[in-house]
């Protein structure tokens, strides 16, 4: 006698949904490529300090430079959407880029723009910026960032600076910035390094007119913790114009010179 097997009428309805709902995927993605970008919406996040090194008007003409078009009425399944963001990246200003198409097919790019540190002018009359990853970035037109200004006889850039071994005066300079930064006082206190010829590292204060003579940049955060305790004790009864000088280069002093 023959047997007919059980039929499994569910697991035949799941499979058809399956096959509907990826024919009207296909279809849907289909239709996607073969429309075309209504707009372009472009967006430059701004720096901390609310200010932009590259506009929005900039990004649309590195696109245009390099697409030859404006990108409005370019078909979807024609945007090179991964070359633009390396196009953008490539940008000095330009730390991260991403693209992205919605809904209503308006093309979108958002920029992440790097974030100065340090403006470096030498005297061999260099004049750019590095960001907090040690990248060298060119003076903007749109505006001047308001970060520590280093000056002096200072080393050439190099983009391995940061991982040499042998010491150098931009690699130590980079390193002392970053310890100025991450302190709350000395970040809005300092104002300018200056690298002497002999090598030695003076701060200018934001008030008053001395100079704060490092030396090197060896025990650092103890020299730097020397002079926080002398602004905080000393200096208010002395006042901010008494000294020319405040010397932090012999352990465990702070020599003064008026």
């Amino acid at each position: 006698m023959l047997r007919i097997p059980n039929i499994r009428y569910d697991r035949i309805i799941w499979v058809m949904f399956l096959l509907v709902v990826g024919l009207l995927l296909y279809s849907a993605i289909g239709k996607r490529k073969n429309s075309f970008a209504e707009g372009i919406e472009v967006e430059v996040k701004p720096l901390e300090s609310g200010d932009k090194l590259i506009s929005e008007r900039d990004v649309r003409q590195a696109l245009l430079r390099s697409f030859g078009n404006t990108l409005e009425g370019t078909e979807v399944a024609q945007l090179e959407v991964e070359r633009m963001e390396r196009v953008l990246e490539e940008d000095p200003f330009v730390f991260n880029a991403e693209t992205y198409m919605d809904q209503h097919n308006i093309f979108h790019v958002k920029v992440e723009q790097r974030e100065p540190i340090l403006r470096i002018l030498d005297n061999n009359g260099a004049n750019y910026y590095l960001d907090k990853n040690g990248v060298k970035m060119p003076p903007s037109k749109n505006f001047a960032a308001r970060v520590v200004v280093a000056t002096g006889n200072i080393a050439p850039y190099q983009e391995d600076f940061r991982k040499r071994k042998k010491r150098n005066t931009l690699k130590d300079l980079f390193a002392l910035t970053e310890t100025l930064m991450a302190d709350e006082f000395l970040s809005v206190f300092i104002q300018q390094i200056h690298v002497t010829n002999t090598g030695d590292f003076v701060l200018v204060p934001l008030i008053g007119d001395q100079n704060i003579v490092l030396g090197s940049v060896r025990r650092v955060e103890d020299k730097l913790r020397r002079l926080k305790v002398f602004y905080q004790e000393g200096m208010p009864y002395a006042g901010w114009r008494k000294y020319e000088s405040i010397n932090l280069k012999y352990n465990g002093q702070v020599v003064c010179k008026r």
